[in-house]
């Protein structure tokens, strides 16, 4: 049994009986997955700009949410926005500068991985900006916000919560995996140590960026399924989309030939096929 299996193993115990059977999770997610396609063609037919900000301690689940989310999304229209860390030049500008040039224009849907909250935790956490950048951004947040909510951008706010023994297994799970080691690093190794600054941190945020133009939801995610499905579901649920009518394009009838012939396969190189050799 490979370290991921084993994992998977442990976090469906772990679940117990209040837990989402595979079945029933595949089945709603799929359903609800329908419905962010309609979601998304509201959007677009009615030039809607939607913004869903993703937040949450290491390892609470907020990747993989967003991964299904957009999973059946039209990437031209829908595209998630995870920005590394700020260049020299961009350390210069006003804070929310760079964040803006990611905004959604009309039609458009955009996820964001991670956001402008970095300031109000790992940057605050971790010492990366002064106290001083730190009080300005809370007391400049809300204003922003209030403007990008004026001008009639649709904005959610998620923080994904997750308990610190949940958090400190799946960081043994993703040290025990090598197609998921590359999702440590070692400011997630401090978060386990700096456990309780991050708490502090975020409800100082929440104090000042909970508001009623553009709230938090926060999203239980020990059970990663749960945390997937309740996400979705109350995000379709705070957006009065509508079917929008499109028409069923027909398969056209292929033409009879004219005569073409393929040129010899050997004039053509062609990528090995290993998957021959395994399927003995």
């Amino acid at each position: 049994m490979t370290g991921k299996e084993r994992g998977a193993k442990r976090e469906a115990a772990g679940r117990g009986a209040a837990g989402l059977s595979k079945a029933r999770y595949d089945a709603e997610l799929y359903r609800l997955q329908t419905e962010l396609v309609r979601l998304q063609e509201w959007v677009r037919a009615e030039g809607v700009r939607l913004v869903v900000v993703f937040e949450g301690r290491d390892a609470a689940g907020k990747g993989s949410t967003i991964k299904r989310v957009a999973e059946h999304l039209n990437p031209r229209a829908a595209r998630i926005v995870a920005l590394p860390t700020p260049t020299e030049r961009e350390r210069t500008q006003w804070y929310f500068q760079r964040y803006v040039q990611h905004l959604p224009a009309g039609g458009e849907i955009v996820l964001f991985d991670r956001s402008w909250y970095n300031r109000a935790g790992v940057e605050h956490v971790m010492g990366f900006c002064t106290g001083q950048e730190h009080q300005r951004f809370l007391r400049q947040c809300p204003v922003f916000e209030r403007m990008l909510v004026e001008d009639g951008i649709l904005l959610r706010k998620y923080w994904f919560s997750v308990s610190d023994s949940v958090q400190e297994e799946r960081f043994r799970r993703r040290l025990e995996d090598p197609t998921r080691r590359w999702k440590l690093s070692t400011i997630d190794m401090e978060s386990i140590s700096r456990w309780e600054a991050y708490s502090r941190a975020k409800d100082d945020m929440f104090v000042h960026t909970d508001m009623a133009e553009a709230p938090w939801f926060v999203v239980e995610s020990d059970d990663k399924r749960s945390a997937r499905i309740n996400m979705i579901a109350h995000l379709l649920s705070t957006v009065p989309y509508r079917t929008v009518p499109s028409p069923t394009p027909e398969l056209p009838r292929r033409p009879p030939s004219t005569g073409y012939l393929r040129p010899p396969r050997d004039l053509q190189s062609y990528v090995p096929d290993h998957a021959a050799s395994i399927r003995r």
